[in-house]
């Protein structure tokens, strides 16, 4: 992950870019806008600075949409992809989809945020810190961990043993 720089482009191609690193972060969010604007579980975003970004081509291309008060998405008008995420409330930084780019950036995801706000049948097993609450990055009270744990627990309970009824029906 030495490179200092990666390229991206949107699904059809139309839009491409290419963002200079090191980048600021790179974290799982878990919000319900993300969620229903990738119809994804969650979305994996990395972000720069607006200077570390430069769109090589389809300009012409690009829509905004303001998601928010304080925030608005650009998508490509010719498929749809969502390319960038800009928020009054962060203004030193754009963020961009980690699955929009061709190849690995400078880190691997650090954390989810807003995680508290994450769907209700999306399981994560990976150790990254939960962050949560009404910004989406206070790192989330150890009950909060234990219920997510015990809930899980449950799931897979009830999935052994709806998996063991099956076996005997």
């Amino acid at each position: 992950m030495s490179k200092s720089t990666v390229s991206g482009s949107c699904l059809c191609g139309s839009v491409r870019f290419r963002v200079r690193l090191p980048s600021i972060f790179c974290g799982h969010c878990h919000c319900s806008m993300c969620r229903r604007n990738h119809g994804a579980a969650f979305v994996t975003w990395f972000a720069v600075p607006p200077a570390q970004l430069e769109v090589l081509a389809g300009c012409d291309k690009l829509r905004r949409y303001s998601s928010s008060t304080h925030g608005t998405r650009t998508f490509c008008s010719g498929c749809g992809s969502s390319l960038f995420c800009e928020s009054e409330k962060h203004p030193n930084q754009v963020d961009i989809p980690l699955a929009n780019v061709e190849g690995p950036i400078d880190r691997d995801p650090q954390f989810h945020f807003y995680f508290d706000s994450r769907a209700p049948w999306v399981l994560v097993s990976d150790d990254l810190p939960r962050l949560g609450g009404p910004t989406g990055v206070k790192p989330l009270e150890a009950k909060d961990a234990i219920k997510y744990v015990a809930a899980l627990a449950v799931r897979r309970i009830r999935d052994v043993m709806s998996a063991s009824h099956r076996k005997r029906t």
